[in-house]
């Protein structure tokens, strides 16, 4: 066990190897319970938000479409990434990291002041992710005969109340599946009836191997409040266009963008047999030098990877330093891995 955002999380149940390939060839199940969930209630609960997440919620017009956004301070560093569900005009559901969800609320609450917004932090709820390509399946067999087929039902990055439910078809491993928010005391029970489905318990160590090879940034490694998502892979969550929507870090942002961007995060394939960890020092020959931010031995493709942030001027191969050698890497495009195939040639 050890300490994640102030829960005692299981680094795995077993064997962390087999978690992560259950994930990839059938199904798996995490606790994501320490995840904050969060109900904002009232007419003008889209007007904060789009004021709040440098993506915009705007875009949302069908209820239940799920959108993924960071929330900036006014230097466009990430307070939090996070997603949001469009429930209803006046409703929105947000589902935000564990270590900052106290100062995530203190800030939705700081800026809802006077706009008649409700903020519920739904502490009543547990929170559990099945993923793989056999997790739909075989979570809906266990779901109430009306909610099942409409679950089945949903496209990717939807959501829908279903009875006492809520089904979600995202996830945080590049596989298929749901994310369930239900009351706290029916976690166990289903839990224990995914197991006997053959739905294998997986700990926090497959769920990093797992994000990594889908090239899915992790808060507090990859970004936080002191990086901004143009040098964090992360451009595409900011909505730049309509030009007149105000969001916090806005203009910060677009001082980025106007004297350029100095750094950017990549994805790093180390070939040799050695593993990429956090922190480890990253060098661009004649251009400068960068840092690790995440970085695990890959079960998927055999090898090491890891981002890294780096110089923008950064090409195609860079050295990393592991136990005082510079050993060579690979600079490649994101994700991994997706749908438990390689997306990244396996040949140096």
């Amino acid at each position: 066990m050890v300490d994640f955002g102030g829960w005692d999380m299981p680094l795995a149940y077993g064997s962390q190897l087999e978690e992560h390939h259950a994930v990839r060839r059938a199904a798996g199940v995490f606790d994501v319970s320490h995840m904050g969930i969060i109900d904002l209630r009232g007419a003008r609960s889209g007007e904060l938000l789009r004021g709040l997440l440098a993506n915009d919620v705007g875009r949302l017009r069908v209820p239940g479409k799920a959108l993924y956004s960071c929330m900036l301070n006014e230097h466009g560093g990430v307070i939090d990434d996070l997603i949001v569900y469009f429930l209803a005009d006046d409703r929105y559901r947000l589902v935000v990291n564990a270590g900052t969800r106290d100062s995530d609320l203190a800030w939705i609450a700081r800026h809802a002041q006077g706009l008649g917004v409700e903020l519920l932090e739904r502490r009543e709820l547990a929170m559990l992710a099945v993923q793989g390509p056999q997790a739909r399946e075989l979570s809906a067999a266990l779901m109430a005969r009306d909610a099942a087929p409409a679950a089945l039902a949903l496209q990717p990055f939807f959501g829908a109340q279903l009875g006492q439910w809520f089904v979600a078809r995202t996830g945080y491993t590049g596989e298929d599946g749901f994310e369930l928010m239900l009351p706290a005391g029916e976690a166990v029970p289903l839990w224990q009836r995914l197991n006997a489905l053959g739905v294998r318990s997986c700990g926090l160590g497959a769920r990093d191997t797992l994000r990594l090879e889908a090239g899915m940034n992790l808060y507090g490694n990859d970004m936080d409040e002191h990086t901004h998502p143009l040098e964090s892979a992360l451009a595409w969550t900011v909505a730049f266009e309509p030009a007149d929507r105000h969001f916090i870090g806005r203009e910060a942002l677009e001082a980025i963008r106007a004297r350029g961007v100095t750094r950017k995060l990549v994805g790093l394939v180390l070939d040799e047999r050695a593993v990429l960890r956090s922190h480890q020092r990253v060098l661009v020959p004649g251009v400068g030098e960068g840092e690790v931010t995440s970085g695990t031995f890959s079960p998927t493709l055999a090898r090491s990877i890891g981002f890294a942030r780096v110089p923008a001027q950064t090409g195609a191969a860079v050295q990393v330093e592991v136990r005082a050698r510079a050993l060579p890497a690979r600079v490649v495009r994101v994700p991994f891995v997706r749908h438990g195939q390689p997306l990244i040639s396996l040949n140096p």
